[in-house]
């Protein structure tokens, strides 16, 4: 059986000869962030410069600040990114603007143009569920896809699962480093106000809007955001691994008014960790040995 090639109907496209198949470049980089493919490390920490995280500078330089031999390997108009290493693990973050349309322009350019196999989220969220308070951190076991770019690329029902690998490794981390946490579902929406259960300009609201915290609740949904569903989406369907680990700012079901910043911290100590736990089972494997799924 041959294998399937996902790049046939391109191939047959009539306007192919007029898009580029691979993106646009300039200067022989990738247009949208200007990062050096060949210095994009194996794991990538994906950021958003989120003023409700209280960041005191970019994410990704905060980040890169943890590291050992931090260096900016790419800057532009949108995206800020750098390459070091933490516990002598290659790690390359990147820091956008938030949502989901612009976590896809990120991931095309860092899935079309590098080695890199595993994107993990890092920043902040909204709580759901009423046993998930803030600072808490949630790491993403899958994501409900309530976004309008990765219908794009495929239907709703397909699943937007976080890489079980990705998920033990952050998990360890937090359980090491004595934080709380919460593994389970995150839902991602585009809008940050309507679609979330809180008021417009004015207080608009629609009759559905006031069931929306409830109705996730109920579900079992833990926190909100808008780009974990992008990042996952977009590894699994491209092979790699996606995950998400983020702080919880509030949480409206619950009564717990909106702290700025609380848990940023604590999701990037584990989402760092949680790379060194995840680079120590890759080699395992690599040498043919076995990890233990549970911690």
């Amino acid at each position: 059986m041959t294998e399937w090639d996902p790049s046939a109907i391109y191939d047959g496209y009539k306007f192919a000869g007029n898009v580029p198949k691979r993106g646009l470049l300039i200067d022989g980089r990738p247009a949208l962030s200007q990062f050096d493919p060949g210095k994009v490390a194996r794991y990538v920490l994906l950021t958003v410069r989120d003023p409700l995280c209280a960041y005191d500078d970019d994410p990704a330089t905060q980040l890169a600040r943890r590291m050992d031999d931090a260096e900016q390997i790419g800057k532009s108009g949108m995206f800020t990114t750098w390459t070091g290493s933490y516990q002598g693990v290659p790690i390359t973050t990147v820091s956008g603007g938030s949502g989901s349309p612009e976590a896809e322009l990120i991931m095309h350019e860092l899935l079309e143009f590098t080695a890199a196999d595993t994107f993990i989220r890092v920043g902040g969220s909204g709580g759901i569920h009423p046993r998930v308070e803030p600072g808490d951190v949630v790491v993403s076991s899958g994501v409900v896809r309530d976004e309008g770019m990765t219908r794009a690329y495929i239907p709703a029902s397909y699943p937007a699962v976080s890489s079980y690998e990705v998920v033990v490794a952050m998990s360890r981390a937090a359980e090491r480093l004595g934080q709380t946490y919460h593994v389970g579902v995150t839902r991602s929406s585009d809008s940050d106000f309507c679609g979330v259960g809180r008021p417009s300009v004015g207080g608009y609201f629609q009759p559905w809007h006031l069931e929306i915290f409830e109705t996730w609740a109920r579900a079992g949904v833990l926190n909100g955001d808008r780009e974990s569903a992008a990042i996952v989406t977009l590894a699994a369907l491209f092979g790699k691994r996606g995950g998400s680990v983020c702080s919880v700012a509030d949480n409206v079901i619950a009564n717990k008014p909106f702290q700025a910043g609380a848990g940023h911290h604590s999701s990037m100590d584990i989402a760092l960790e949680g790379v060194v736990e995840l680079a120590a089972m890759d080699a395992a494997t690599a040498e043919g040995s076995r990890w233990l799924g549970i911690a």
